[in-house]
């Protein structure tokens, strides 16, 4: 069965070398293969000018074949919020002609996608590769908390407990899916929760 589209979520494509000295890339769990993938199509010596930043998740997996393409750097970070600082950073002293390259989940890409926004990285110089899960960053309408890697459907909110109904809207401002209460009107009502979103 085809996935439905959902008109607010951006649209992501496949990763491909694009000419240029500067090369950053951003990536989590399975977006490594994205970046390895592209790697088979990449000319020769395209990697010498490259920094590849990776989130390799709990498991680790994918950091031998990201050093097999042998980046000028490879930075390993534990999650998003560790690379933000250095993130900034380099967009910030970042030449022009820079190519960025966002690859995993949509919660890193999107977050992704608005530093490199806010820095004044053109929109043209960025591409996107959704790989890996299709768990959603949710934000609950009530309490304005953020919650990754939501599953299930409703989910509940990590700040603020309630039930929630993450529902089909994206916002790209906060880089994250919408949750509404499911049972504002009798908090006794609990529909059961089933797996949503793998």
């Amino acid at each position: 069965m085809a996935a439905k589209t959902i008109i607010s979520r951006p649209i992501y494509g496949i990763l491909s070398p694009q000419p240029g000295k500067h090369h950053l890339f951003i990536a989590d769990a399975e977006g490594a293969l994205a970046i390895t993938d592209m790697g088979g199509k990449a000319p020769p010596g395209f990697f010498d000018g490259a920094e590849i930043v990776f989130i390799p998740g709990p498991e680790g997996k994918h950091i031998a074949a990201l050093e097999a393409l042998k980046p000028a750097q490879l930075h390993i970070a534990p999650s998003f919020a560790s690379l933000l600082p250095r993130l900034r950073q380099t967009l910030t002293n970042a030449h022009m002609g820079l190519r960025l390259y966002l690859a995993g989940t949509e919660g890193l890409i999107g977050q992704a996608m608005q530093v490199a926004l806010e820095a004044g990285i053109d929109h043209t110089s960025m591409q996107t590769e959704h790989r890996g899960s299709l768990a959603r960053r949710m934000q609950c309408v009530h309490c304005k908390g953020i919650t990754e890697n939501v599953t299930t459907q409703p989910a509940l909110c990590s700040h603020c407990g309630l039930l929630l109904l993450v529902r089909d809207h994206y916002s790209r401002r906060l880089a994250a899916f919408q949750g509404v209460c499911i049972n504002a009107e009798d908090r006794s009502e609990i529909p059961p929760m089933e797996e949503a979103f793998p």
